[in-house]
């Protein structure tokens, strides 16, 4: 404590349970700042998901299920998570298997892009899939 009164500093306890204490003699704010800093530049290359939403009905043609399929590779190309569904409005529900193979031939024409994280699923009215953009090292 009288080293760190004598230089200015702050005497700061680095790991108390340990036998002797270790202490350490720093600029108390200083070390504040830098750690602020540190936290920061690591918050701001920490990645951030988006994810991007495309709409089918169970009986969309083939015009635009193309048109939504382009949308759908530029999602991925930008890096961005792809959540693909069907909505089944009514009575609609009764195509559960069209829906699916809708949803199963987006995902075997957007291979190269990116892969499947969830197969279709149905939640409620809704059949969803997931498709993750496949990284761009391999």
């Amino acid at each position: 404590m009288e080293l760190a009164a004598e230089e200015g500093l702050d005497l700061v306890e680095i790991s108390p349970k340990a036998d002797p204490p270790v202490c350490k003699i720093i600029d108390y704010k200083k070390f504040l700042y830098e750690q602020k800093k540190r936290e920061k530049v690591m918050k701001a290359k920490a990645s951030k998901v988006v994810v991007k939403e495309i709409r089918f009905g169970p009986n969309t043609d083939d015009h635009d299920y193309e048109f939504k399929k382009k949308h759908a590779e530029k999602f991925l190309g930008d890096g961005a998570k792809l959540k693909a569904y069907v909505f089944f409005k009514g009575r609609s529900i009764v195509y559960k298997d069209q829906g699916e193979i809708l949803l199963l031939r987006l995902a075997s024409e957007l291979e190269e892009l990116g892969k499947v994280e969830q197969m279709p699923r149905l939640e409620g009215k809704r059949m969803t899939m997931f498709i993750a953009p496949k990284t761009k090292g391999k």
